[in-house]
C-alpha cells in the first residue's frame, strides 16, 4: 500500500498542469467536481484515491451509489458527496415512504457527519428511458426521500435531485429556442416545482462529443473542444457562443423557463461531461490529444467561476467525467476511455495546460453499467451551420504543455527517496 500511495501522489504531481495544481495541498474552494464511477475490476482502493483529488484540486465528487468503502475513506477529509439511488429502488420507495426512511438510515446516516454528503440523486436518467413505471415513480420517490431526510434533520445539510440526459430536450438550438420533449413536461413541471421548493438543482449530463461524432465533417472540432474560434451566435437572443457546453446549458435554461413561473429559480448543474481518449474505427475524435484538449479547457473555464452566456453572473459548476477508465463498463470502446486516469494511478493522458484566449466558461449511467445516451436533441448540423468555416486562430489555439517546474521535481524527488527508503 505504502508503493502505490508514494507512486500516485508522485505520479500526478508530475503530469498535472501548473494551472491546476499549485501544490499537493487540497484547495477546498475550488469548483471541480468528478464522476468516480466504479464499473471495473482492476480499480486502486478508495483510500489510495485521496491524492488524485488532491492533484487536481477536486472538492466534489459524485457517486453513483452510497460505497460504504468509499464513503468511510473519505470520512474527515472535507469532501463533498453526491451519493446515487439506484434506478431498481426507485418504484419502491416511490410506494413506501418508509422503504426510503430505511434507506436514508442505512446508506446515509451512518456516514453523516464525518464524511460530507450534501445531495442524493434518485435514479439516473430515468425520463429519457422506457421504463414508464420508473419515470411515474420519479418525483413521489424524491418526496418519500426528501421527507425521510427531514424526519431525521438532515433537509438543510442534504439535497434530493436527479440527473438527466440532454436528450430530454426537444429542441436545443439555438439556446433561445430551447425546449423539453413534450411527452416529458407534465413530468418535468412536477420535477422541477420539487426542486424550487427545496433549493435544489436541476442536474444535465451534457457530451459535446457526441454531437461531433455524429457529425465530424459539420461540427467544428474548436468549438466542442473550447478552443478559439469564430462562435455561433444565437440569432434571437444575439448571445455569442464559443463552445458547445455553454450553449447546451443555455438552452436546458430556456426549456426549464418555458414550462415554470417566471419568478422560479432553479440553478442548472453539469453533473456529467467529458471526452474520451480512445475510441472504436467510427467513433471520430476520441483521441489522447481530444480529451486532453477538452478536459483541460474545461478545468481551467470551470477554475474561472464564469457563468454561461445567458446566465454570466451565475458560476457553473461542473463534475467532470470520470475519475478512471472503467474496464467492465458495455457499448464502444469509448465508454471505457473516459478517464482521467488509469486504473493503476498513472494519467490516461497529460492534462498539461491549453494556450489561447481565456474563454467564458453522452449521459453516462455511472455503475448501473448503461453506455452513455447522447440523445438527439443537439442538432449539431444545425448549430454549427452557423460556425463559419474560416476565422479559427491557427496559432493561439494550439496545444502547448508547460514545461516541469525543476523545483517541483527536485521536491518530489525527495519524497520519492524517502517513501522508497521507507519500504
Amino acid at each position: 500500500m505504502q508503493h502505490y500511495s508514494t507512486f500516485l501522489l508522485l505520479t500526478f504531481s508530475i503530469f498535472s498542469s501548473q494551472t491546476l495544481s499549485t501544490s499537493l495541498s487540497t484547495n477546498f474552494t475550488s469548483p471541480i467536481g468528478i464522476n468516480y464511477g466504479q464499473v471495473a475490476n482492476n480499480l486502486p482502493p478508495p483510500a489510495s484515491v485521496l491524492p488524485l483529488l488532491h492533484s487536481l484540486s477536486v472538492t466534489r465528487v459524485k457517486l453513483y451509489d452510497t460505497d460504504p468503502r468509499v464513503l468511510s475513506a473519505f470520512a474527515n477529509t472535507g469532501i463533498e458527496f453526491i451519493v446515487g439511488l439506484p434506478d431498481q429502488l426507485v418504484p419502491r420507495l416511490a410506494r413506501d415512504p418508509s422503504a426510503a426512511s430505511s434507506w436514508v438510515r442505512s446508506s446515509i446516516l451512518p456516514h453523516m457527519p464525518a464524511t460530507k454528503i450534501t445531495a442524493i440523486t434518485v435514479g439516473n436518467e430515468v425520463l429519457t428511458g422506457n421504463d414508464t413505471t420508473l419515470i411515474r415513480s420519479l418525483v413521489p420517490a424524491m418526496v418519500s426521500v426528501q421527507s425521510a431526510l427531514t424526519a431525521l434533520g438532515l433537509d438543510g445539510k442534504i439535497m434530493v435531485t436527479t440527473a438527466h440526459s440532454l436528450a430530454v430536450l426537444e429542441t436545443s438550438f439555438p439556446p433561445s429556442g430551447g425546449a423539453f420533449r413534450k411527452e416529458l413536461v407534465p413530468y418535468l413541471s412536477q420535477l422541477l416545482t420539487f426542486l424550487q421548493k427545496t433549493g435544489s438543482p436541476f442536474l444535465i449530463n451534457a457530451y459535446p462529443y457526441f454531437a461531433y461524432k455524429a457529425d465530424p465533417k459539420s461540427v467544428s472540432l474548436n468549438y466542442v473542444l473550447f478552443e478559439p474560434n469564430a462562435g455561433v451566435v444565437d440569432s434571437s437572443s444575439g448571445l455569442r457562443y464559443d463552445n458547445m457546453l455553454h450553449a447546451q446549458v443555455d438552452a436546458v435554461r430556456t426549456a426549464i423557463r418555458k414550462v415554470t413561473p417566471s419568478n422560479t429559480k432553479v440553478e442548472i448543474r453539469v453533473s456529467e461531461t467529458g471526452w474520451p481518449s480512445k475510441g472504436d474505427n467510427d467513433e471520430a475524435g476520441a483521441t489522447p490529444e481530444n480529451a486532453q484538449r477538452y478536459n483541460g479547457n474545461l478545468l481551467r473555464i470551470i477554475s474561472q467561476n464564469k457563468g454561461t452566456p445567458a446566465a454570466p453572473g451565475e458560476p457553473l459548476q461542473v463534475y467532470v467525467f470520470a475519475l478512471f477508465n472503467e474496464n467492465l463498463k458495455p457499448g464502444p470502446s469509448s465508454e471505457r476511455h473516459y478517464g482521467l486516469f488509469q486504473p493503476d494511478g498513472t494519467p490516461a493522458y497529460n492534462l498539461g495546460t491549453v494556450s489561447g484566449s481565456g474563454l467564458g466558461t453522452t449521459g453516462g449511467k455511472g455503475n448501473s453499467g448503461n453506455v452513455r445516451s447522447g440523445g438527439t436533441a443537439e442538432s449539431p448540423a444545425a448549430q454549427i451551420g452557423l460556425v463559419s468555416s474560416t476565422g479559427y486562430y491557427s496559432t493561439s489555439g494550439s496545444k502547448i504543455l508547460m514545461p516541469f517546474c525543476l523545483e517541483k521535481l527536485g521536491v518530489l524527488a525527495a519524497v520519492l527517496l524517502l517513501g522508497w527508503y521507507s519500504f
